[in-house]
């Protein structure tokens, strides 16, 4: 994917998960999940669907608060999980998670609480 979006396609999906590259993160989505991330960076409303994903070799960071921060500030609560999967949708809201802006990012949390594209992140292995 590249910086405007744009997807090359490597090898087609036999299970309808995508799998990319994405800037420093490897992540698979199922469709769903592409249809978030797609209205995510469009700045567009989240389709009303449950996406899962999942980073299994984890992510290099990300701002818990700003969905489209580039880069750690001194407050933009920048957090690196491990390995984890996302659920994607209204039910990842009720699933009782903290809504910390500096979570254990060891345990389940929501990502980008308050804003239309909070997801639920579970490390399915302790950061190392």
């Amino acid at each position: 994917m590249d910086a405007n979006g744009t997807m090359r396609t490597l090898r087609a999906s036999k299970n309808d998960f995508t799998c990319m590259f994405a800037g420093t993160d490897m992540m698979c989505n199922d469709r769903n999940s592409m249809e978030f991330i797609g209205a995510m960076m469009k700045h567009a409303a989240p389709p009303d669907k449950v996406g899962i994903s999942y980073m299994l070799a984890g992510d290099r960071g990300a701002s818990n608060t700003d969905p489209y921060a580039t880069g750690k500030t001194a407050d933009n609560h920048w957090v690196v999980t491990g390995p984890h999967i996302m659920l994607f949708g209204p039910p990842s809201k009720t699933l009782g998670y903290t809504e910390a802006k500096d979570p254990d990012p060891n345990k389940p949390y929501m990502m980008w609480a308050g804003t239309p594209y909070e997801h639920a992140m579970i490390p399915i292995s302790s950061v190392k």
